[in-house]
């Protein structure tokens, strides 16, 4: 694969393997935002003039598109958000929050993001939930056997990225998920490292909330998905109140709100981020989200192969299948490890990745992430591995 002419970041200098941060955007995505802003830039939803009903349009147009890609059963699942992290906490505080009571259990791990993690920590200050945790394996991966053995009478919930975003392992979510419904428990999906990288079947996976963002698959920031089962979905309460999602209010006892999906999605919405978002997932569908998934497990296992000639590198995932890697040099704190890459325009993650609980299974604290994609190839990975296999690094970082 190379897909360098189709993005402008890649016609420079710049090797950026920070894609599980966000990934670079096609000029079609950048096109079609500013097509938008040219041509009908209006609000939707709102007005009775030409163009104002072709934003409308296009915006539910991309609805649909995001229904087939991951495959739900109908368009009303799916809300547009702002992004993971505010999906996840509309699920959290606006579902769960109206369904939980004190001591109920929730199950996570400590290799979550900060999203899926800090609206569970303050849901248990607020009313008194049990947060807690699903033991790793040795490799700080999740079975379904050490999901069985955390589960209790009063574990109500399993909240877990389907991929996670430091160590990059792939869930086994079809069996947790089946071995919950079986004991009656319900599971929110945090899919922002999955969707876009795999192929996710919301209907094959059974889940009842999924999130994702439309930045880390080629879309543009400020654009998410909050996916529900429709009658799950239609019990969650707002958490934000407005413009576009009331049909009447003519006193506080009398208030009339719209159905699913426009009741969750008061205000005007990013209009040009979803239409961008909706030329994203056709640019992924014209590659296949199977081939973006094979390539990045090979080019990681090239990548490993490469650093493992080198003799101060220590890697934390180097056997799990998928497209990131995280890694240390011996000596050198992971910060300025990232800085020296930079000084040969090499784009690297460094830090906890926000994921600071997974400390506590890594034993340290910080580490450089490297996340591929498919417009990565192997000349870049061999630039990366001569930079490191170079005694600057050392000396720069120790100032000798």
């Amino acid at each position: 694969m190379n897909y360098k002419e189709d993005f402008p970041m890649l016609n420079t200098d710049i090797i950026y393997f920070d894609n599980g941060a966000t990934t670079l955007k096609p000029k079609c995505v950048i096109e079609a935002m500013d097509d938008y802003y040219c041509n009908y830039s209006s609000n939707a939803h709102r007005g009775d003039y030409k163009i104002s009903i072709k934003a409308s349009s296009e915006l539910e147009k991309v609805r649909e598109k995001v229904r087939n890609f991951i495959n739900a059963d109908m368009s009303d699942e799916i809300i547009f958000t702002q992004g993971s992290t505010e999906s996840l906490n509309m699920i959290i505080n606006g579902y769960f929050k109206n369904k939980l009571t004190e001591d109920d259990e929730v199950l996570i791990t400590k290799s979550e993001h900060a999203s899926n993690i800090l609206p569970w920590f303050e849901l248990e200050n607020e009313i008194n939930i049990k947060v807690k945790y699903i033991s790793l394996t040795e490799d700080h991966t999740v079975t379904i056997d050490n999901v069985i053995n955390c589960i209790t009478d009063k574990t109500k919930v399993i909240s877990l990225a389907q991929v996670t975003n430091v160590i990059g392992d792939v869930r086994p979510l079809k069996e947790i998920i089946k071995y919950a419904h079986e004991h009656g428990i319900l599971v929110v999906v945090d899919a922002a490292q999955s969707v876009g990288h795999i192929n996710v079947d919301v209907k094959d996976l059974d889940a009842d909330f999924l999130a994702f963002s439309a930045h880390k698959m080629l879309g543009p920031t400020g654009v998410g998905i909050l996916y529900g089962k429709y009658e799950l979905l239609n019990e969650l309460k707002p958490i934000n109140y407005g413009g576009g999602m009331n049909v009447s209010f003519a006193s506080p006892d009398k208030i009339e709100y719209k159905e699913l999906p426009y009741r969750l999605e008061p205000g005007t919405q990013n209009i040009a981020g979803i239409i961008g978002f909706g030329r994203a997932i056709d640019y992924i569908n014209k590659i296949g989200i199977d081939n973006i998934e094979e390539y990045c497990i090979n080019l990681k296992e090239y990548l490993v192969n490469k650093l493992k000639n080198i003799n101060n590198v220590k890697m934390y995932n180097a056997d799990i299948e998928g497209s990131t890697l995280t890694f240390n040099i011996n000596n050198i704190f992971a910060q300025d490890t990232a800085i020296y890459l930079d000084k040969y325009n090499i784009c690297v993650r460094s830090g906890s990745h926000c994921a600071k609980k997974l400390e506590d299974e890594l034993s340290i604290k910080n580490t450089v992430r490297i996340s591929l994609y498919f417009y990565n190839t192997k000349e870049e990975i061999d630039k990366l591995v001569k930079a490191l296999d170079n005694d600057k690094i050392l000396e720069e970082s120790l100032g000798v």
